[in-house]
C-alpha cells in the first residue's frame, strides 16, 4: 500500500483523508496514464470498502463496481458506478441504510455517482431488459463484502451473455450504428467526443463484450495502445478542464497536448485520429465477421436438412467452401476477398495492387487475414512500377465508394505507406478549416472517389483518378500545399510508372488544383487578363479538362459547403473562356461591350425619374447533357440602374445585407446613353445575390430601402449593429484580423484588391464605406465565402478610369484593412 493509499484509510474512513490523497495523487506528474488510473481506481477501492466495513453490512451483501469502474479506468472525474449487491436475506430497511451510508459521502465529496440496489436475480433480469446494464455488469469486480455473491453473479451474467450473444449482439450492433450516426466519426472531427463518437471509448468497450461471446474477436494489433491513447486524452482533458467532460473542444487543446507532453494541437489530433482509426477499423472486421458467424449459424438446420435428403450427411462429407476465382491468386470467399491456395505473396509483388483493386471492383471487403499476410511476406514493388501495378492503382481509384473499405485496409496494416511513402505526411493529418469533413488522406480517397464519376468526361481517366489522390499531397509540408505538392506528385508519378509527359500532367494539375474554381470566384471573368493568365498557366485543352473535372471532385469531396450550382456555373464559364484562347479564339473588348436591352431600358428609366429602378431574376444553370434533370437554380440576378452618384456601392451593399441577401459577384459600370434620350451618365449594377434562407423579398421593399439608404434616412450601419448584438458571438477561437492586400493579377482595366476577412453581415457594405472615402472607383467587386471565411475581391480604378500607380494601391490596401480592424 502506497502513502497516499494508507492515507485515505483514516480511523472513520471519511472524505478528508481520501479527498487529499486523491488530490495529492492527480497532481503527481511521476504517474500519468494507466499507472494513474490503476492507482486512483485502488485508493477509491480502499476507501469505499472502508465506508462498507464502518457500516456493519448484513451478511450476504457485497459492494460491486461494474462498468469502467470495474474496469478500474477511472479518469480524474470519471462517474463511480456502483451496484450494492444483496442475496434477499436482509431486512430491506438495513439494506437501505447501508446504501446510505456509502452513497452519501460520494456526493458530499461532489462525486458522480451511478449506484443501483439489486439482487442477483434482479441484477440479471434487469440486465436481460436493458442491454447498456448487462455490458456494464460484464466488468463487475467485487470492492467489499461477500465475494462468493459477486463470482456467482459474474459467472451468471457471462454466461446469459454467451447464451444470448444471436440476439444480444445485434441489438448492440444497432445502438453502435445509432451512436454512430449522431455523434459522427471521431477520426474527422474537430471537436470529437472521445467515448460517444464513432471509433471512440464506447466502441473500444462493445468489442470487449463481442469478445466475451465468444463468437467473434476483434483484431488485436494495436487495440490496447489505441484504447490507452484515448483514456490518457480524456484523463488530460479531466484536469486541463476540471470538468467530466469527453469533447475535445478547438480551446482546450493546447492545453491538452501540454499535458501529455505533446508538441501542440495537431499532434494530439493526429494521435486521437490514429486512435480512433484504428478501433473503427477493428470494429468493422469483427462486426461483418459477427454477421457472417450469425448467418451461417441460422443456415446449419437447413443445410442439415439438405444433407439429409441427398445422402451427404449419412457419408459424414462436407460440402466445399465455395471460392470464385477474380484475379490471379485472388479468390471470392464467404464474402469476402482472399488470397488463393495457389497464391504466392512472397513471389508477386504486383498482389497487393491486384487483390485491392480485386475487392474493390467486386465490391467487396478484403480479408484482414489476407492483408496482414501480403503486409508480411510481399516483396515491395520496384520503381518505377510494372505498368501491370499501375493498372491495378487505377482500377482501385476507379472502384467509386468501394474504394473507401480496400483502402482502410490496406492502411490498417501499412501498405499504402509503402507503396507511396510520401502518404504517411498526410495520413490522419487533421485540417483546422471547418469547411473540410475529412483529414487530408481520407479527403484525397473521398477526391478520388468523387472522380471516379467523371471519368467519362476526360481523355485521360488514369491521370484524374491519380491527380485526384495526389492534389492535396503537399499539406505535410510547410508552405503552399500546391508548390509542395507539386514536386512530391512528380515525383510519385514517376515512381508508379507514368513516363515523362504524363508526370509532367499529373505535377501540372497538382500545382493547379486550386486555379479554376478561386479564378472563377474571385477574379473579373470579363477581363482578358484573367483568362489568358489561366490558359498559360493549363498550356493545353486536355489538361484544362483534366482540372475541370479535379476541381469538381475536389469540391464535392471538401464538404457541402464547397460546391454550389453557382460555382459549378462559374468554373464551367472560366473553362468554356480558356478553351476557346487555347483554340486560338480572340477575347471580346470588356470596353466595348454595349450594355444590355434591360441594362439600357433600367438606365432610360433611372435618368427619366432620376430615382433607382430595379429588376430581380432567377437565374438557372442549363444541363450540360440532355440526359440530366431540369436546370437548377443558382441564385438571383439583381440590376439597378440610377443617376450616378457617390455612395451607391455601400448603400446597395447596406440594403441586401439587411434583407439578408448574401452577395457573389457585383459588376459596375457608367452607361452613357444615345443622343435623344437624355443627358447624362447612368451607373448600371449587375449583383448576382441569394437569399440566406426563406424567400426573397420583394422588389419594391428593396428600391424603398435603397432610396431611403441614399438620401440619408436609413441608418444602415445602426440597424447592422443592432442585428449583431442581438446574435452573441459564441464561444470558441478568436478570429485573426483582417488581411487586404494588392493582387499581382496583371489587369489591364483595374487595380485588383483582395480582402480575406471573418465573414459576416454586412462586410461588403463596410469595404464600400472604406473605399468611397478613398475617393476610387469600383468596377466589380468578387465575392467567395468558405465557411467563416469571406475573400473579397476588388477591380478598382481611380476617377478617370486610370490604374491605381503601385505605391497608392498599396495606401488603399492599408486604409481598407485599418477600416475593417
Amino acid at each position: 500500500m502506497t502513502s497516499l493509499e494508507a492515507n485515505a484509510q483514516n480511523e472513520d474512513s471519511g472524505p478528508g483523508g481520501y479527498a487529499a490523497a486523491r488530490l495529492l495523487l492527480l497532481h503527481e506528474k511521476e504517474r500519468s496514464g494507466p499507472p494513474r488510473r490503476t492507482a486512483l481506481a485502488r485508493l477509491t477501492d480502499d476507501w469505499l470498502a472502508g465506508l462498507f466495513a464502518a457500516a456493519a453490512p448484513p451478511r450476504g451483501t457485497a459492494l460491486v463496481a461494474v462498468g469502467g469502474y470495474g474496469r478500474s479506468e477511472l479518469s480524474p472525474r470519471s462517474d463511480l458506478d456502483l451496484l450494492l449487491l444483496h442475496d434477499g436475506t436482509a431486512d430491506k430497511a438495513a439494506i437501505a441504510a447501508l446504501a446510505d451510508r456509502i452513497w452519501y459521502p460520494v456526493w458530499d465529496l461532489g462525486l458522480a455517482l451511478d449506484h443501483s440496489v439489486r439482487t442477483p436475480a434482479e441484477a440479471r433480469a434487469t440486465a436481460a431488459d436493458d442491454l447498456k446494464v448487462h455490458l456494464g455488469l460484464l466488468d463487475a469486480r467485487p470492492l467489499a463484502g461477500d465475494a462468493g455473491l459477486v463470482a456467482a453473479l459474474r459467472t451468471t451474467v457471462l454466461a446469459d451473455w454467451r447464451n444470448q450473444a444471436p440476439g444480444r449482439l445485434p441489438e448492440l450492433d444497432a445502438l453502435c450504428r445509432e451512436r454512430a450516426e449522431r455523434m459522427g466519426e471521431l477520426q474527422f472531427l474537430l471537436e470529437p467526443d472521445l467515448k460517444e463518437a464513432r471509433g471512440g471509448l464506447r466502441d473500444a468497450q462493445a468489442l470487449r463484450a463481442v469478445a466475451a461471446s465468444w463468437l467473434a474477436d476483434a483484431p488485436r494489433e494495436g487495440l490496447d495502445r489505441a484504447r490507452r491513447r484515448l483514456l490518457d486524452t480524456r484523463d488530460a482533458l479531466h484536469l486541463t478542464t476540471g470538468r467530466a467532460t469527453d469533447r475535445l473542444a478547438l480551446q482546450e487543446q493546447d492545453a491538452v497536448a501540454a499535458e501529455l507532453g505533446l508538441l501542440d494541437a495537431d499532434t494530439l489530433l493526429r494521435e486521437v485520429y490514429e486512435a480512433a482509426r484504428t478501433i473503427s477499423y477493428a470494429t468493422d472486421v469483427t462486426w461483418r465477421e459477427v454477421n457472417r458467424v450469425l448467418k451461417a449459424r441460422s443456415a446449419r438446420p437447413r443445410l442439415r436438412s439438405l444433407l439429409g435428403r441427398t445422402g451427404a450427411g449419412r457419408t459424414g462429407g462436407k460440402p466445399p467452401v465455395e471460392r470464385t476465382p477474380l484475379a490471379e491468386g485472388v479468390v471470392e470467399m464467404d464474402g469476402e476477398v482472399v488470397l488463393a491456395r495457389t497464391a504466392r505473396p512472397e513471389r508477386d509483388p504486383v498482389l497487393p495492387l491486384r487483390a485491392a483493386a480485386a475487392a474493390a471492383q467486386s465490391g467487396l471487403p478484403l480479408s484482414p487475414h489476407a492483408v496482414r499476410r501480403l503486409a508480411a511476406t510481399a516483396p515491395p514493388l520496384p520503381a518505377p512500377w510494372p505498368a501491370e501495378a499501375r493498372e491495378e492503382l487505377v482500377t482501385l481509384l476507379g472502384a467509386g465508394e468501394a474504394t473507401v473499405p480496400v483502402w482502410e485496409a490496406l492502411e490498417a496494416e501499412g501498405i499504402v505507406t509503402r507503396l507511396l511513402p510520401d502518404w504517411e505526411r498526410v495520413r490522419c493529418r487533421p485540417q483546422r478549416n471547418p469547411v473540410h469533413t475529412w483529414t487530408v488522406d481520407r479527403h484525397l480517397v473521398e477526391t478520388a472517389v468523387r472522380a471516379a464519376s467523371l471519368t467519362r468526361r476526360v481523355g485521360r481517366p488514369d491521370l484524374l483518378l491519380v491527380a485526384a489522390l495526389l492534389h492535396d499531397i503537399g499539406k505535410g509540408w510547410p508552405g503552399d500545399h500546391s508548390v509542395a505538392g507539386e514536386t512530391i506528385a512528380r515525383d510519385l508519378a514517376a515512381r508508379v510508372g507514368f513516363d515523362r509527359t504524363d508526370t509532367a500532367t499529373v505535377a501540372t494539375a497538382v500545382r493547379h488544383h486550386l486555379l479554376l474554381v478561386e479564378t472563377a470566384t474571385r477574379r473579373d471573368l470579363d477581363d482578358p487578363a484573367t483568362v489568358e493568365s489561366v490558359a498559360a498557366a493549363v498550356g493545353t485543352l486536355g489538361t484544362l479538362e483534366l482540372l475541370h473535372a479535379l476541381t469538381e471532385a475536389d469540391a464535392l469531396a471538401t464538404g457541402p459547403a464547397a460546391w454550389s450550382s453557382w460555382r459549378a456555373s462559374l468554373v464551367a464559364d472560366l473553362v468554356k473562356r480558356v478553351a476557346g484562347v487555347l483554340a486560338g479564339e480572340s477575347l471580346p473588348d470588356p470596353e466595348a461591350a454595349a450594355p444590355s436591352a434591360e441594362q439600357e431600358r433600367l438606365a432610360i428609366e433611372a435618368l427619366r425619374t432620376g430615382e433607382p429602378v430595379l429588376a430581380l431574376h432567377t437565374r438557372d444553370e442549363h444541363a450540360a447533357d440532355p440526359d440530366e434533370a431540369a436546370p437548377e437554380p443558382v441564385g438571383v440576378e439583381l440590376v439597378i440602374a440610377l443617376p450616378d452618384q457617390p455612395g451607391v456601392l455601400p448603400a446597395v451593399a447596406g440594403v441586401l445585407a439587411l434583407h439578408r441577401l448574401t452577395v457573389r459577384a457585383a459588376d459596375l459600370r457608367a452607361v452613357d446613353l444615345p443622343t435623344g434620350l437624355g443627358s447624362g451618365s447612368v451607373l448600371v449594377l449587375d449583383w448576382r445575390v441569394a437569399a440566406e434562407y426563406g424567400s426573397l423579398p420583394e422588389a419594391a421593399r428593396l428600391r424603398a430601402d435603397l432610396v431611403r439608404a441614399l438620401d440619408g434616412s436609413l441608418d444602415i450601419p445602426a440597424r447592422l449593429a443592432e442585428r449583431e448584438a442581438a446574435y452573441p458571438r459564441r464561444r470558441g477561437l478568436t478570429a485573426p484580423p483582417p488581411r487586404v492586400t494588392v493582387a499581382a493579377a496583371d489587369s489591364r482595366l483595374a487595380t485588383v484588391i483582395e480582402v480575406r476577412a471573418q465573414d459576416a453581415p454586412g462586410l461588403l457594405h463596410r469595404i464600400g464605406r472604406a473605399l468611397e472615402g478613398a475617393a476610387v472607383r469600383v468596377r466589380s467587386a468578387h465575392v467567395s465565402t468558405l465557411g467563416a471565411n469571406a475573400v473579397d475581391t476588388l477591380y478598382v480604378t481611380r476617377p478617370d478610369g486610370s490604374l491605381l500607380p503601385p505605391e497608392e494601391a498599396v495606401d488603399l490596401a492599408r486604409t481598407l484593412e485599418a477600416a475593417l480592424g
